[in-house]
């Protein structure tokens, strides 16, 4: 897991049917002490978080061990 702020939404005019309804964020990357890393990532939301807070993000298949993610194409979530 790593720190990141989110910094916005993302919206999509397409995706995956089984994506429907899941909401993104744009995320950017914090290091130890908090201060903001050149490195962005989109990743889905599934705690309702808002912008300018700090959340833990899940990459790969522990992303995907969350049942509300199980069998779809994520590869972050927060």
């Amino acid at each position: 897991m790593q720190i990141a702020k989110v910094r916005g939404t993302v919206v999509s005019t397409y995706k995956d049917p089984s994506l429907r309804g899941t909401k993104f964020l744009f995320l950017q990357y914090l290091d130890d002490a908090g201060e903001p890393l050149p490195k962005y990532e989109v990743a889905a939301d599934i705690v309702g978080a808002g912008i300018n807070e700090w959340v833990l993000v899940s990459r790969g298949s522990a992303a995907r061990q969350v049942g509300e993610s199980d069998k779809r194409p994520i590869d972050a979530m927060v």
